[in-house]
């Protein structure tokens, strides 16, 4: 009977191991991140690809929101994440260990408009779309509207705000920039990933880049911010804004590249052109980063992850003009090869 036990106790190890051995070398490992929608159409396609020609990883990416995913951060529910409000020095002390926090594209914040008739390439004064949000202007013939649009025909129409409902570093940056350019907005509802806007029924929210901008689509007389790329997909109207320089400017490549041309980059890799210079500088543009930890889970973990970035840099920002976003600089490419080993 010992002979009989310890042949089945054989046969169990031996069966175990054939079905519970080592994991294969062809077994991807999973990593997982969150954050940002307003770089999700580039980021996704990133990992897409990434994940498609290294065989070990395969990236997931949730557009969460920037709020959001500096939550899931630093409670380390994911192994990176994203945000276009980088990170507050408070925040980055509730990471044990330390952050990496590395800008990997850029892109332009624009005003989408909804307005029966179609009027291309409305313009909007600098004194005019921060009056707009504050629920001062109400009706697209406004005078000061129709003042910077001699013979386009605007209708008397209410306009509708569409704001971002969920915290949001595309909020971040817009209410930045009209703390910089209103004293009235500063003063006011003020800047953060969410603020107190102003009370109006014209006044709507609707969550993440996406949502905003179905919103407008659906909405006659609406007008929201949105990420450049995704007015691009949706074939939404954009406003050409009033720059510091006083001239009105279309979101462009070349108008986004000429404001960041203007940003002085920082040792932490943390910079903001609230109100470039220059006349060809289109007036509200933004790095936005990729948040990582000094020191991962585990080696390979931290090995895909400078692989990614590697990635991003160089084979990635070749699609970004394509898809709507704004190659970096390459001073900015070379400050974050310089920083990619701090990721442990």
């Amino acid at each position: 009977m010992k002979k009989f036990g310890f042949m089945v106790f054989m046969l169990d190890v031996t069966l175990n191991l054939f079905f519970t051995g080592p994991v294969s070398a062809e077994e991807k490992l999973r990593l997982t991140g969150s954050g940002a929608s307003f770089p999700f159409p580039l980021y996704s396609a990133w990992f897409k690809n990434f994940s498609r020609d290294h065989k070990n990883a395969n990236i997931d990416y949730q557009a969460k929101g920037s709020g959001a995913g500096v939550l899931d951060f630093i409670n380390r529910t994911v192994d990176f994440a994203a945000s276009d409000a980088a990170m507050k020095p408070e925040e980055i002390a509730k990471v044990q260990g330390g952050v990496v926090l590395l800008p990997m594209t850029a892109g332009k914040i624009v005003l989408a408009y909804n307005i029966p008739g179609n009027p291309k390439e409305l313009k909007l004064p600098r004194d005019v779309y921060p009056d707009i949000f504050l629920g001062k202007i109400t009706k697209w013939n406004d005078p000061r509207i129709q003042a910077a649009n001699p013979g386009v025909k605007l209708p008397d129409l209410p306009i509708t705000v569409v704001r971002r409902a969920d915290s949001s570093g595309t909020t971040y940056v817009f209410t930045n920039h009209l703390s910089a350019i209103s004293p009235e907005w500063k003063a006011g509802p003020g800047s953060g990933t969410t603020v107190n806007w102003p009370s109006s029924d014209k006044i709507v929210a609707a969550p993440k880049n996406d949502g905003v901008t179905a919103t407008v689509k659906q909405t006659p007389g609406a007008i929201g911010y949105i990420e450049y790329a995704y007015a691009l997909g949706a074939k939404v109207e954009m406003a050409h804004l009033q720059n510091k320089e006083g001239k009105f400017v279309r979101p462009s490549s070349e108008s986004g590249e000429a404001a960041l041309a203007t940003a002085q980059l920082p040792e932490n890799l943390i910079a903001w052109v609230l109100d470039p210079a220059g006349e060809k500088s289109y007036p509200i543009t933004t790095f936005t980063w990729m948040l990582f930890y000094h020191h991962n889970a585990s080696p390979e973990k931290a090995k895909i992850l400078r692989e990614v970035v590697e990635y991003g840099i160089t084979e990635g920002q070749k699609m970004s003009a394509k898809m709507g976003y704004i190659p970096l600089p390459a001073n900015v490419v070379s400050a974050v090869r310089a920083n990619v080993d701090k990721i442990k």
